[in-house]
């Protein structure tokens, strides 16, 4: 099995919030953590609608990263569109192969 695969799985198998909290603290430094969480907030920030230039202002980054979490959020099938939706109990496009994902 590749690393990546494993580690989805082994994600897969977490329920408990603490317990998948202290797996990432476990397993990425302090920057890699805030980098995750940078990336979170700039994805939820476009899909709440904000303007590009308002968040690359807000979180003092550049355009880039934030085009490339629109793309992801413009994707036909985005796993990270779906969830954002969930979140907010909106319906959604639902892939039956997904059966980890919450039912429009």
């Amino acid at each position: 099995m590749k690393p990546l695969a494993e580690i989805a799985e082994i994600l897969c198998g977490i329920n408990d919030p603490k317990t998948m909290d202290q797996l990432l603290r476990e397993l990425f430094t302090g920057g890699e953590l805030a980098t995750l969480e940078l990336r979170w907030r700039l994805l939820k920030d476009l899909f709440d609608g904000t303007p590009q230039r308002k968040i690359a202002e807000t979180h003092r980054i550049s355009l880039c990263k934030i085009t490339r979490g629109s793309k992801v959020l413009k994707k036909r099938g985005s796993v990270v569109r779906r969830l954002l939706e969930a979140a907010r109990g909106e319906p959604h496009e639902h892939d039956p192969l997904d059966k980890h994902l919450p039912p429009p």
